[in-house]
C-alpha cells in the first residue's frame, strides 16, 4: 500500500513518513519552502518529495483512489490545490495524528511530552534514556535528535515516546493533535500563550490541555511542573491520574534538580529529598536542566532507576537547532536555536550568558511564527532581549506592527534583507575590541540560510582577535558585494 503525505517536510509529518516507511508502506509526499534538517533527513531515507502542491503529484506517485492513503498536514487548508484535488477525486484521506494512533500507537504504551517549550528536547532525552535502559522505544521527535539517526522510529519495545503538540490536527479536524495519542504517561513541562493563529487567548489553550488530561487512564501518570501556575490551572479543571510534580525551585518537591555550576552543565537529581544521581553533560541552561528533570521523573514512572537515567543523559547529544554550536574559535562562537517565543528567547540568551559571562552576546531573531508576526507578545518580546548586548531582528516582510517600538534594554536594529543583517552583525563584531563574542541565531524556520552564511563568513575570517574594520569589510565585500549596505 502507498501513503502520500501532503506537507511532508513539517517536523511531525516527516516523522510520520519515516514510521510509515518502516512499517512497510511505499511513501512519497510533497511540500513547499523545504529546508533542513527535515529535507535532508527525508532524502537520507530515500523518501521522494515533490515540490509544491500540484495535484499531478498524486498521479506521479501512483496513488490509487480506492486503496492508497493521503495524509494531509495541518499547514494545508481549503483552497490549497492538493486539498481540493483530494476532495474532488474522493481519495481516502486522514490526518497525521489519527493515522499515527490507528497504525502505531494503538498497540503501544505511550509517553507524551507536552508544553509550550522544551517538548522536542525532553522527548529526545526520554527516548535516549529508554534506549540506554534497553527498552528499545519507538519515538517521534519534532527535530533531528543528536543520539539517533532518525527523528522517528517504530522501535521494538512496548513504549513509544512522542512529542505532543497542542496545535490543531488538520483542516477537517480542529482538535489538538495530542488528543489522538491517548498516553499512559504525560509530561506537562510549562504552559504559555502561543499559536495566535488558532487560539484567541491562554484560556483556550488550557482547555486543550484539559482535554489531554481526560484521555489519560487512572492508572497512568502526569509528570507536571510544580512551578508553573498555568499547569496548576489545568489540573484544577480535573485530573484522574497520578500527579508527579517536579521543580527546580522547591527543594521539598517530589522531584528536584540542584545545579552545581552556573551554566547547569552539572547538576544533581533529588527524589523524595534523597540524592538519586548526578548529570554532567555538554548541554547548558536552566531550561535544559528542567527538561532533564522532567525526563528522569517520567522514566522513573515506567521503572527506570534514577542513576541509569542520569548516566544516559551524561551521553545525551542536543537535538539539531536546540542551542546547536555551528562555529567556534578563540574569539567568536555561533549558535543556532529554535527559540521563537519570548520565554524561550530569554532562556536561550540566559543559558549562553551563563556559559560566556564575559563575552558580548549578540542575539539574532527572525520574526517568523504567526504569533510573532501578529505582534501578540508586546513588551514581553523586547524584554526577552534584555540580557543581550545587541539584538538584530530580521524582518524582510511588512508587519502590522513596528518592531522598532519594542521596549528593551539591548541595542536593537531591524534589518529588512539578508545582506543588511549579515553586514550589521559583522560590524557589531568589529566593535568588540575588548570582549569576545557569541552570536545566537533564533528562528523556528529556515532563517533564509543566515546561520549558515554567518558560519561560512566566520570560517573565512582569520581566527584571531576581531579584525580591523577594513579586513572584515573586504571579506564581506567579496561574498556579498552587490548588496553590501552603506555605512553611516
Amino acid at each position: 500500500m502507498k501513503v502520500f503525505i501532503a506537507g511532508i517536510c513539517g517536523t511531525f509529518m516527516a516523522g510520520i513518513a519515516q514510521l510509515a516507511k518502516a512499517g512497510g508502506y511505499e511513501v512519497t509526499g510533497c511540500d513547499s519552502n523545504v529546508y533542513p534538517p527535515m529535507s535532508t533527513l527525508l532524502e537520507s531515507e530515500r523518501i521522494e518529495v515533490y515540490d509544491g502542491y500540484n495535484p499531478t503529484h498524486l498521479e506521479r506517485a501512483g496513488i490509487n483512489t480506492h486503496c492508497d492513503q493521503v495524509l494531509i498536514g495541518n499547514a494545508l487548508s481549503r483552497g490549497n490545490p492538493m486539498v481540493e484535488a483530494v476532495l474532488d477525486r474522493n481519495y481516502s484521506y486522514h490526518s497525521g495524528p489519527q493515522w499515527l494512533h490507528d497504525h502505531v500507537l494503538r498497540e503501544r504504551k505511550v509517553i507524551a511530552v507536552a508544553g509550550t517549550h522544551g517538548k522536542t528536547t525532553t522527548s529526545a532525552m526520554l527516548a535516549w534514556i529508554l534506549e540506554c535502559a534497553g527498552r528499545a522505544p519507538g519515538y517521534l521527535i519534532g527535530g533531528k535528535p543528536g543520539n539517533f539517526e532518525q527523528s522517528a522510529a517504530l522501535g521494538r519495545g512496548e513504549w513509544f515516546v512522542i512529542e505532543a503538540d497542542e496545535y490543531d490536527t488538520a483542516f477537517f479536524d480542529k482538535r489538538a493533535k495530542f488528543v489522538h495519542y491517548h498516553p499512559d504517561v504525560a509530561v506537562l513541562s510549562n504552559l504559555e500563550f502561543d499559536h495566535a493563529d488558532i487560539f484567541d487567548d491562554l484560556d483556550q489553550i488550557k482547555i486543550q490541555f484539559h482535554h489531554l488530561m481526560r484521555t489519560i487512564p487512572s492508572a497512568g501518570a502526569v509528570i507536571v511542573n510544580h512551578d508553573d501556575r498555568n499547569i496548576a490551572d489545568v489540573l484544577g479543571m480535573g485530573c484522574w491520574s497520578k500527579i508527579v510534580p517536579f521543580s527546580i525551585h522547591n527543594r521539598n518537591c517530589l522531584w528536584f534538580a540542584d545545579p552545581l555550576t552556573q551554566d547547569c552543565s552539572r547538576f544533581e537529581i533529588y527524589h523524595r529529598r534523597q540524592l538519586g544521581g548526578r548529570v554532567e553533560w555538554n548541554c547548558i541552561g536552566q531550561h535544559n536542566m528542567q527538561n532533564a528533570l522532567a525526563a528522569i521523573a517520567a522514566a522513573h514512572s515506567v521503572g527506570i532507576e534514577v542513576s541509569k537515567s542520569c548516566a544516559a543523559l551524561s551521553t545525551f547529544k542536543a537535538t539539531a537547532r536546540r542551542l546547536q554550536l555551528l562555529f567556534s574559535n578563540a574569539h567568536v562562537s555561533l549558535y543556532d536555536d529554535f527559540a521563537h517565543h519570548p520565554t524561550a528567547i530569554a532562556r536561550t540568551i540566559d543559558a549562553v550568558k551563563s556559559k560566556y559571562a564575559k563575552h558580548k552576546i549578540i542575539a539574532v531573531l527572525e520574526l517568523r511564527s504567526n504569533t510573532m508576526k501578529k505582534g501578540c507578545h508586546g513588551d514581553a518580546l523586547g524584554q526577552s532581549f534584555n540580557n543581550a548586548d545587541a539584538t538584530f531582528i530580521y524582518q524582510p516582510d511588512a508587519l502590522d506592527w513596528r518592531p522598532q517600538t519594542l521596549n528593551t534594554k539591548t541595542r536593537l536594529r531591524i534589518c529588512e534583507n539578508k545582506a543588511d543583517l549579515i553586514g550589521s552583525i559583522v560590524r557589531e563584531l568589529d566593535l568588540s575590541t575588548t570582549k569576545n563574542s557569541v552570536i545566537i541565531c533564533m528562528s523556528n524556520g529556515g532563517f533564509d540560510d543566515i546561520p549558515e552564511a554567518l558560519r561560512q563568513h566566520l570560517e573565512a575570517t582569520p581566527a584571531r582577535k576581531i579584525c580591523p574594520t577594513r579586513t572584515l569589510k573586504s571579506t564581506y565585500h567579496k561574498n556579498f558585494r552587490h548588496e553590501y549596505p552603506k555605512q553611516n
